[in-house]
C-alpha cells in the first residue's frame, strides 16, 4: 500500500523550534487533517533532527533544476548524494554537476517541493492535498518562524 505524507518545515533548513512550540503547531496541523475517507487513519509525527535531514517529495519528483543555468539536474546524481548521506547533511552546498556552481541543495529547482530540514511535522494519509496559504502562516505564527510544505507519494 502507497501513503501520501504532507509535511511542514521551517524555510531555513537549519532553525528548530522549542519544543512547546513544536507540539502547539502539530495540534494546528494535525486538525485540518483527520484522516483518509478510505478508513486509513492520519498519523502526525513530529521530529526535531540532530542533521539537515531530506524531506522530499518521494515518488511525486518530476524534475529538478538548477538555480544558475536552468539545466535540468540528472535526478541520479541527487539520489547517490542522498543516499551517500544516511544519516543526514551537516551542509548543504555541493557543486551541481550542470555548471558546477556550488549551490545549497535547498535552492534546486524541484518540480514537486522538497526541501531539507532539522525541524518536520508530517500527517501521513491526510485528508487534503496542500495546506492553505492562511494554515500555513498560523503554524508559523505559533512556531515563530516562516514555514513551507512538502508532499510526498510513498
Amino acid at each position: 500500500m502507497s501513503d501520501d505524507v504532507l509535511s511542514v518545515i521551517p524555510t531555513d533548513p537549519h532553525w528548530q523550534p522549542e519544543r512547546a512550540a513544536g507540539e502547539r503547531a502539530a495540534a494546528l496541523v494535525t486538525e485540518p487533517a483527520p484522516g483518509h475517507p478510505d478508513g486509513v487513519d492520519a498519523e502526525t509525527d513530529v521530529d526535531w533532527y540532530d542533521t539537515l535531514t531530506v524531506v522530499d517529495c518521494g515518488q511525486n519528483l518530476r524534475r529538478i533544476g538548477c538555480p544558475h543555468c536552468g539545466s535540468e539536474i540528472d535526478r541520479a546524481w541527487y539520489e547517490d548524494l542522498v543516499e551517500d548521506h544516511p544519516e543526514g547533511f551537516s551542509a548543504l552546498t555541493f557543486p551541481v554537476p550542470c555548471c558546477a556552481t556550488a549551490t545549497s541543495l535547498n535552492t534546486l529547482d524541484y518540480d514537486w517541493p522538497c526541501g531539507f530540514a532539522r525541524f518536520e511535522i508530517a500527517v501521513r494519509n491526510p485528508e487534503r492535498d496542500w495546506f492553505t496559504d492562511e494554515e500555513l502562516t498560523a503554524v508559523a505564527d505559533v512556531l515563530g518562524h516562516p514555514v513551507r510544505q512538502t508532499r510526498a507519494h510513498i
